[in-house]
């Protein structure tokens, strides 16, 4: 119990430290993307802390199957380089009593992929949506900034104002350009809004309306002549009326209830994937612990890389199947489960290979003997 003790806190902590350390790098990523469409405008930027505490299960859910194969790597490596598993193997621990021992927190990781893949990643990446379909029933009125311009998704008006007070119902210095997207020539065009002061007037029938007082509107077409200028004390421009759509399309967003019995190649994909990634624990620790193993001379770096490039390949190639059954290259029944299979027989190959060269060389050395 003591060695095992031992063992889980040394694979347990290094695991926390890896994973900590790519869940900082990954979501450090996510937080820039998130934070440039912050800046353009497409998203409200007090929803970003919101938004990355959504998608933090479904990153999580990658990011402990690699941490626990690297702690594996890292904490054993250390022990054999430090010459502490040579005497555990004097002791009588051999690779497949390690093994034996290295699941048991396997197997708690491999509770919490499970509870994250199929529980709480569909519901973050539900609830991450629904708020973008929030986001997306916004105005730009909605996400303005004093001192930058604010253009709509598909660019037909931008709009600019110097000031803003904090309950966004006063503007001043206001600024706005209208394309008009008319059937005729004579109808197409720009329309430029200037005004002193604005603010935003909701009507008892739901319409929104922002109301430009003491200003002036140009209306032409660029490289002509021929426009004209109107000053205005009070202008009215209506505001797009914001529906928020409460539909979930994302199939990483759906319950996992509902997927089971879907005969859709997308459900099917969907379920097998999230069933993939706890059993994706256990085959990888069969895996890591015989690659941890090290001679003391040479350092217990020299397989890491190897080892991350075997990660990666049944990674990709689990994706790449995911992929093919999704377009119906691949029959359900056989799905994804064949990747596990084929990662299975080398993990089981990995583990026996180093038993299977000793015993064959032993026994080259006995004919050498009996020849001599």
């Amino acid at each position: 119990m003591i060695v095992f003790r031992y063992l889980s806190r040394e694979v347990l902590l290094t695991l926390s430290a890896v994973s900590a350390v790519l869940l900082v790098i990954i979501m450090s990523g996510r937080f820039v993307k998130f934070l440039a469409q912050a800046a353009a405008g497409a998203l409200d930027p007090g929803s970003l802390f919101l938004i990355m505490g959504y998608r933090m299960p479904g990153m999580l859910q990658l990011i402990l199957p690699l941490g626990l194969f690297l702690g594996i790597l890292l904490a054993y490596g250390r022990l054999y380089l430090e010459s502490e598993m040579t005497v555990l193997s004097a002791t009588g621990m051999s690779q497949q009593r390690l093994l034996a021992m290295t699941m048991v927190p396997a197997a708690g990781v491999a509770l919490v992929v499970a509870w994250l893949s199929m529980s709480l990643a569909p519901q973050g990446a539900m609830q991450f949506q629904l708020l973008l379909n929030k986001q997306d029933a916004m105005t730009e009125f909605d996400t303005l900034e004093p001192g930058r311009f604010q253009a709509l998704s598909d660019g037909t008006r931008v709009t600019y104002t110097e000031t803003m007070n904090d309950d966004r119902s006063n503007l001043g210095g206001v600024f706005i350009s209208q394309k008009n997207l008319g059937q005729n020539q004579k109808d197409r065009g720009i329309s430029i809004l200037v005004a002193d002061s604005g603010r935003q007037e909701v009507r008892p029938d739901g319409n929104r309306y922002l109301i430009l007082e003491n200003g002036y509107r140009y209306d032409g077409s660029p490289g002509l002549a021929d426009y004209r200028a109107i000053k205005y004390d009070t202008y009215g421009v209506m505001l797009p009326k914001p529906e928020i759509s409460g539909e979930v399309t994302d199939r990483d967003a759906l319950p996992t209830a509902s997927l089971f019995g879907s005969q859709e190649l997308r459900s099917i994909a969907e379920l097998q994937w999230r069933l993939s990634l706890p059993l994706l624990v256990f085959i990888v620790t069969l895996m890591a612990v015989p690659l941890s193993r090290v001679n003391p001379r040479q350092g217990r770096f020299l397989k890491l890389l190897p080892a991350i490039l075997l990660y990666m390949a049944y990674l990709t190639i689990l994706i790449s199947a995911r992929g093919s059954l999704e377009k119906g290259k691949l029959p359900p029944a056989l799905g994804l489960w064949w990747v596990h299979g084929v990662f299975l027989m080398i993990g089981l190959g990995l583990l026996y290979w180093e038993p299977i060269r000793l015993k064959m060389k032993s026994r080259r050395g006995q004919k050498e003997l009996a020849r001599g």
